[in-house]
């Protein structure tokens, strides 16, 4: 294992205490990502794990390892999230009390299912650094401190979703010459590269990734995906070491972490094949992908890797088998509408346009009657009366529509155009 201090025997008490209380959660082949790709893509889904995350895992390992040392008061964490979730559940089925430090900003439904879980909630700061600070200072108090990802015997826990992934893999070559079996048709293609895709924030995941697969297969091929908004990891690896960038808000909220972690670092520096970033148009693009096409709910983190892959150039991916670790499903419900909606607007399936009308009655009449005939579903409608632009017998009216494409869009504007109408800010 190198400098890293976890060992074989780590990785497989690992597995033996998250196959204990926690199924393995699902690796299924993509029949439409691998045909857009050229690829063989297989979707692990974390974001079915008890808690919506793969964090449950080391937050498991980690208190299980040390529970006999535990102080009576028990555990603290800081997150604003899935770190939370996870420590408090696996607190509480190892009976240990659990007190988790999360920012005033946090969303209430989180708050509400960390404590849910088990846990005392502790409202402190407006960022998660703040309530870090804060989490700490219980430590100084007697508690007993657990990192979110720059800890051992935590990335040994999440090391467990490498290690299904391998015996997955395994079962599907099995399955491969069962006619009855809905799997890809054909043999492997000779000398077809295996690549595991995963976020990269603090890089517990994919370190623990890393370490299952080097056991096991070291000839996969890692690839760490980040958003484009917290490049810590990219910073990281050019300056050989750690090193805090300044962040911007993202969608993919669960891995904006300025400084990679000392632990992951050191793995991943010797064993991180790639790293990617992606844009948030992106990252909301694949979270629309994942509901429409597989009927599966990722946060912004969760869908980065799949960002990535349908971001790739076709002559990278083409013939890989590819592994996308779906890490995540908390999506904050009152954001989540604003995120479908932006990524059916970069899908072209919403089209925004106003006209100044008539100020009489069938004037949007009529324009409707286009939209109609032309096969848009017409989602919002909003008249504007008073803008100082326009005399009195006219009114503005802003329409959201969707549609089914860009090509539909373009048709449907040369409708309303055709229809005597002139588009005031098509979008």
């Amino acid at each position: 294992m190198g400098t890293a201090p976890i060992t074989a025997a780590d990785l497989a008490a690992a597995r033996d205490v998250v196959r204990d209380r926690f199924p393995p959660t699902p690796l299924i082949y993509s029949e439409t990502f691998s045909q857009r790709t050229g690829a063989e893509v297989f979707l692990k889904l974390e974001n079915l794990q008890r808690t919506g995350s793969f964090k449950v895992r080391g937050a498991l390992c980690r208190l299980t390892r040390d529970r006999q040392s535990i102080p009576a008061q028990g555990v603290v964490a800081a997150s604003a999230g899935n770190h939370a979730q996870g420590v408090a559940l696996a607190a509480s089925q190892l009976g240990i009390p659990s007190t988790v430090v999360m920012p005033e900003t946090a969303p209430i439904g989180k708050q509400l299912a960390t404590r849910d879980y088990g846990a005392r909630v502790i409202l402190h700061g407006r960022t998660v650094a703040e309530s870090l600070e804060q989490a700490r200072r219980l430590e100084e108090e007697g508690y007993c401190f657990v990192h979110p990802f720059d800890d051992p015997q935590v990335i040994a826990g999440q090391a467990t979703v490498g290690s299904e992934i391998l015996e997955q893999l395994a079962a599907f070559e099995a399955s491969r010459e069962q006619p009855s079996c809905p799997l890809p048709q054909g043999e492997p293609q000779d000398g077809q590269t295996t690549e595991i895709w995963a976020p990269l924030g603090g890089g517990g995941l994919l370190t623990g990734i890393a370490l299952a697969v080097e056991e096991v297969l070291p000839g996969v091929h890692l690839v760490g995906v980040q958003t484009a908004a917290c490049p810590s990891a990219a910073a990281a690896l050019r300056a050989g070491k750690p090193v805090t960038v300044a962040t911007e808000h993202s969608i993919a909220d669960g891995i904006v972490v300025p400084k990679m972690g000392e632990l992951p670092f050191q793995i991943l520096s010797r064993r991180l094949d790639e790293t990617r970033s992606v844009e948030e148009s992106a990252i909301a693009l694949a979270m629309v992908e994942l509901l429409e096409r597989k009927k599966l709910l990722a946060e912004g983190a969760g869908a980065t890797a799949l960002a990535a892959l349908l971001g790739a150039p076709p002559e990278r991916v083409r013939g890989h088998r590819i592994v996308v670790v779906i890490s995540g499903g908390n999506v904050d419900l009152n954001v989540l509408d604003r995120v479908l909606e932006m990524g059916l607007m970069h899908k072209g399936r919403i089209l925004r346009f106003s006209v100044v009308l008539d100020d009489r009655p069938g004037a949007l009449s009529r324009l409707l009657h286009i939209l109609t005939r032309e096969k848009a579903n017409i989602l919002h409608v909003a008249h504007d009366r008073l803008s100082v632009d326009l005399p009195l017998s006219r009114t503005r009216v802003a329409l959201t529509a969707e549609t089914r494409g860009f090509d539909h869009n373009r048709e449907l504007t040369a409708a309303i155009q055709a229809g005597g109408y002139h588009l005031e800010a098509p979008i």
